[in-house]
C-alpha cells in the first residue's frame, strides 16, 4: 500500500541521514585525535576508513563491502589534512592546535545530539 512505502521511504531516508551525521562525527573526532597514516600524514585515508568502518559498513551487504573495497584506491582523491582543516577554518590562519580544540569543543555537543537521536530511535526501535 502506499502509506506503508512512504513510510519505508521516510524512514530509510532517516536512517541514511543518522549514518550521514555518525560518518561526520567520527571523521571530525579522528582528525581531532590526530589520528594519521605515519607513512602518509596529509592524507585523510586512514580517517575516511574509520569513520566508514563504524558508521556505515555494519549496515552494507556484501555486495558494498566488495564495491568499497575494490573502489579504496579512490580514496586517495579525497582533500589532503591541510586542505580540509583550512577550509573547514574557512581560509582563516588559525594555529592548528587552536582549530582542533575547536573541533573537539563542536564535538562534544554534536556527538550528544546524534547519540540522543540514535538513542530515541533505539527507543522506537526504528
Amino acid at each position: 500500500d502506499k502509506i506503508g512505502n512512504i513510510t519505508f521511504m521516510i524512514f530509510t531516508y532517516v536512517v541514511l541521514f543518522l549514518r550521514c551525521l555518525r560518518f561526520i562525527q567520527i571523521l571530525m573526532q579522528s582528525l581531532a585525535d590526530g589520528e594519521k597514516d605515519e607513512q602518509n600524514p596529509n592524507l585523510i585515508y586512514i580517517n575516511i576508513t574509520k569513520a566508514y568502518d563504524q558508521a556505515w559498513q555494519y549496515g552494507h551487504v556484501d555486495l558494498f563491502c566488495m564495491l568499497f573495497n575494490s573502489i579504496q584506491a579512490a580514496l586517495f582523491a579525497a582533500p589532503c589534512r591541510s586542505d580540509i582543516l583550512k577550509a573547514i577554518s574557512k581560509d582563516r590562519e588559525v594555529a592548528e592546535e587552536d582549530f582542533l580544540a575547536k573541533i573537539h569543543q563542536f564535538l562534544i555537543n554534536f556527538t550528544a545530539t546524534v547519540d540522543t537521536i540514535y538513542e530515541m530511535y533505539s527507543i522506537m526501535n526504528a
